[in-house]
């Protein structure tokens, strides 16, 4: 990923408050990143995501901290002077401009000649693949189109970091994931460092080389999608990327030689690969189980480690995907089946048998202080 290639901070937020009256929206972020690394805010509504990229680029000021870009402190430079420029939600393009016109608009209000605009904005919509529509008006474009023009309009002018505030939320589902390689393949071809916010944790995970995960104005995680998913550092988070199962447990042993635990549940006894280093016998914990990593058969009544027996309450065919949910105990798990086309046939009420994996992630729950 751009990230690993160069670890030069190009933006740092250090501290970064923001108040609406008494209203704290930001709470004290801190974070760096490198040039040529693609970042992405990502958190329910209300996180403060949209309220951090608007300081970064200017149109909101800081209440406290400081935005460094590139070495040097910007929070009193106007959005125009700042070396950032951003793609809105709503693309803001000029409907009575043409395409070229659009791109250009950047260039013109810099001064730059009339030849050397031409140039440039040739340029720029050769690399976003639209050529031929510099004279096009901007109304007879599709939203795949504008998003384009709108993306080689923050390219003009080279900015160090380019800032992408929901660009493709306004596109339907198979354009966004056509849009979403075609930005992705663009960064990294042009090395610009950028920072991408989406309510969206499945576009967030599949474009970035880093997720930062918000909540109520806080940072509660900074990872790669890999990490985040895989070793999320809370239930908060392990709930928000991806769906999830959880499972109360406590640790009943650990074999250090094998970076394994047995985790008691009130519906078995679970081994479990150890990645956590602060876990010890005793400790209360959530088994975070994926639905992707669960497996189920009919061939129910044979023990075995990591296998309990459930009852099928529902089953939803998709094609490539059926979504099953399980009862077991008292407790429903939601498992995924790939390729249910070629796997044994479920009706509803059937006894099967749930396998849990090894590699489920465990979260260590915070002992209640004594009041």
């Amino acid at each position: 990923m751009s990230g690993e290639r160069d670890a030069r901070p190009m933006l740092v937020l250090r501290d970064i408050h923001k108040f609406y009256g008494t209203n704290e929206v930001l709470k004290g972020i801190s974070l760096e990143v490198n040039e040529g690394e693609l970042v992405t805010f990502v958190g329910p509504s209300g996180c403060g995501k949209t309220t951090l990229l608007r300081l970064i680029g200017g149109f909101t000021d800081v209440s406290a901290g400081d935005i460094i870009l590139d070495g040097k402190r910007v929070n009193d430079l106007p959005p125009n002077l700042r070396d950032t420029r951003i793609c809105f939600q709503n693309y803001a393009l000029f409907p009575h401009m043409t395409v070229a016109e659009n791109v250009g608009y950047g260039l013109k209000i810099n001064g730059w000649p009339k030849e050397r605009i031409r140039a440039r904005v040739s340029e720029l919509l050769e690399m976003v693949e639209l050529k031929a529509f510099g004279e096009r008006m901007i109304d007879k474009l599709s939203g795949g189109q504008q998003q384009r023009v709108a993306f080689a309009r923050a390219l003009s002018l080279e900015p160090k970091v380019l800032l992408l505030d929901e660009p493709l939320s306004n596109l339907d589902a198979n354009l966004r994931l056509v849009m979403r390689e075609e930005i992705r393949k663009l960064q990294e071809r042009l090395h610009i460092t950028t920072v991408f916010v989406t309510h969206d944790q499945f576009e967030a995970m599949a474009i970035s080389d880093r997720l930062v995960v918000m909540k109520d104005g806080l940072i509660e995680q900074v990872g790669t999608p890999i990490e985040i998913y895989e070793r999320p550092a809370n239930e908060f988070i392990a709930g928000f990327v991806g769906y999830v199962n959880f499972m109360d447990g406590t640790v009943s042993a650990l074999d250090a030689a094998a970076h394994t635990a047995s985790v008691d549940t009130p519906y078995g006894a679970f081994e479990v690969s150890l990645e956590q280093k602060d876990i010890a016998p005793g400790d209360e914990v959530l088994m975070v189980i994926r639905p992707e990593s669960v497996t189920i058969s009919l061939d129910c009544g044979i023990k075995r480690k990591n296998v309990v027996c459930g009852t099928l309450r529902s089953y939803m065919y998709a094609g490539s995907l059926a979504k099953c949910t399980v009862a077991i105990g008292d407790k429903k798990m939601i498992i995924d089946q790939y390729n249910p086309r070629d796997a044994q046939r479920f009706t509803h009420a059937d006894k099967v048998e749930v396998e849990i994996p090894r590699s489920v992630h465990l979260l260590k729950k915070k002992k209640e202080r004594p009041s």
